[in-house]
């Protein structure tokens, strides 16, 4: 029951956020949207930060189990690590072409994705490295051409979120979702053992 209020609590918060803005949703209206008193509220958060703070966990926690899944499937490294691309830029791309009306707020404001992916950043690596590991030792990708990624992973990876944020992508006459692709077709070329 805990732990059902305080996901509701948080689901409830991301909403209106989405909707309304971090800075013109209250406590009162998390308190009312929720069917929850203010005191309930207190109960499991502090203030609107905390909350806040916990969307954006859930958010960045919900990006690194997706990509956690893959490792287990019994599929080649190379489509492992496509997965894992595709994965990765997906929540920048819906969240700047405003998709999923939860996550417009997150395109709104460049520091909230940052924050993101900042926390999903390390444990992205982790998996990465794991994927880039088993496609070296089956003889898919060349070994140090996947160093040379692992090193130039978080570069690379923030070029590709700035293109989506600022549209850049559609200087080289391309859509986003083409644009996702060719970065994936050519990562993968790039690793891949010749």
């Amino acid at each position: 029951m805990v732990l059902k209020t305080r996901e509701k609590l948080i689901e409830v918060a991301r909403q209106l956020f989405a909707h309304k803005g971090i800075e013109n949703t209250t406590m009162n209206d998390i308190a009312n949207a929720s069917d929850k008193g203010r005191r309930t509220i207190y109960t499991y958060f502090k203030n609107k930060k905390e909350i806040y703070n916990a969307v954006i966990e859930q958010e960045s926690e919900q990006i690194v189990s997706q990509l956690r899944e893959i490792i287990v499937l019994k599929i080649s490294p190379e489509e492992k690590l496509r997965r894992f691309l595709e994965i990765r830029f997906k929540p920048i791309k819906n969240s700047i072409s405003q998709l999923e009306p939860t996550k417009r707020f997150f395109g709104r404001d460049i520091k909230r994705i940052e924050r993101i992916k900042k926390l999903a950043s390390e444990k992205e690596h982790e998996i990465l490295k794991i994927i880039l590991e088993e496609g070296v030792k089956l003889g898919f990708f060349d070994e140090v051409q996947c160093r040379n990624f692992e090193s130039l992973q978080l570069l690379i990876f923030q070029g590709v979120d700035m293109s989506y944020i600022q549209n850049s992508y559609m200087n080289f006459e391309t859509d986003n979702k083409k644009f996702s692709i060719e970065i994936i077709d050519f990562i993968i070329n790039g690793l891949k053992n010749k």
